[in-house]
């Protein structure tokens, strides 16, 4: 089985007014084959898909796409989204409650904000064949958007082993572990910027790995960090933006990403395939002549985590032993 993993994916603002001209595929450029090849495809959605809505008052940057273009999400295959982040309330509740009927009507499933505590903090479950591939999102920024027994909002944990919805939600892993026999844990946490893993991550991700996630999955930072294999499982610090209309910081690199494409054998994961991706003109496209500094800066990053991984020219892929 192959699962593939995209970092953040922002289609408001000029993502938004192109798609009111192009085809719903524009912003995934020539990805798609790469795409294709996953049975499962995830991406964590930097945005709202709304028509209304209030905007966030004293919030500089605010992300809301058509909802019409769901169907950019289904063109891509998108199966899962996480919504735990912090530009899902941008237009406020009003507009998040008109989101997720629109992701349930078109087949794609959520997890990390919803009607209730209840319904943000519940994992998505995906079938291929007879394995169960659960998702469980959580976001530590946005502390106000926490979702309650009665309130809609996000599945907000703080990034503190001591509290006690970090407690919470490694119990969750375990009991989500024995209903599924693979587990993602898709975490949108830390500030911008730098490649240097917070301590604080490391030790979080490796205590959902301790407690049954087979994959840890960061996002937020908009570049990417290592990747680290801890106990044979793979935590992917931060994916990056994959896409978006973001001015790009010519020494971060926030343009710069990866489709992570995860390889199990039944429900072990086995391998990582990193295809290198840039974001030209308001689409993904896969990386040509940059392709190898992109990888030669995750071997770094990963090597510093004492993970090793081997460029393949021929098919521009960075491969990631797992086992």
């Amino acid at each position: 089985m192959r699962i593939a993993l995209l970092g953040d994916v922002m289609l408001g603002r000029l993502v938004n007014l192109q798609l009111k001209v192009a085809a719903p595929d524009y912003p995934w450029g020539d990805t798609l084959p790469v795409l294709r090849q996953a049975d499962i495809r995830f991406a964590n959605l930097e945005c709202v898909l709304a028509d209304d809505g209030t905007p966030a008052a004293g919030k500089m940057y605010l992300f809301r796409s058509d909802a019409k273009n769901v169907e950019s999400l289904r063109s891509a295959a998108i199966d899962v989204v996480s919504l735990a982040n912090n530009h899902v309330l941008d237009y406020g509740i009003d507009a998040l409650l008109e989101m997720l009927p629109t992701l349930d009507e078109h087949g794609i499933l959520r997890a990390g904000a919803g009607m209730d505590l209840e319904s943000a903090r519940r994992p998505a479950v995906r079938w291929v064949g007879p394995t169960a591939v659960g998702f469980i999102a959580f976001t530590d920024n946005e502390p106000g958007w926490e979702a309650t027994a009665r309130v809609p909002g996000i599945y907000y944990v703080p990034v503190d082993t001591g509290d006690r919805r970090v407690r919470e939600l490694l119990e969750m892993v375990r009991q989500a572990q024995g209903h599924n026999q693979l587990l993602v844990v898709s975490a949108h946490w830390g500030a911008n910027w730098g490649s240097e893993v917070p301590p604080a991550h490391q030790n979080l991700a490796r205590a959902l790995i301790d407690a049954g996630a087979d994959l840890v999955f960061g996002h937020s930072a908009h570049i990417f960090r290592g990747v680290e294999i801890y106990r044979n499982r793979p935590i992917i610090y931060s994916a990056g933006d994959f896409v978006d209309d973001y001015a790009v910081d010519p020494d971060e690199r926030n343009d710069q990403s990866f489709v992570f494409l995860m390889e199990t054998d039944g429900s072990v994961p086995r391998k990582l395939r990193l295809h290198p991706t840039n974001i030209i003109r308001l689409q993904t496209r896969l990386a040509r002549q940059s392709a190898g500094k992109i990888a030669e800066r995750m071997q770094r990053l990963s090597r510093q985590l004492g993970t090793r991984s081997n460029w393949i020219e021929g098919e521009k892929v960075l491969e990631i032993p797992i086992d």
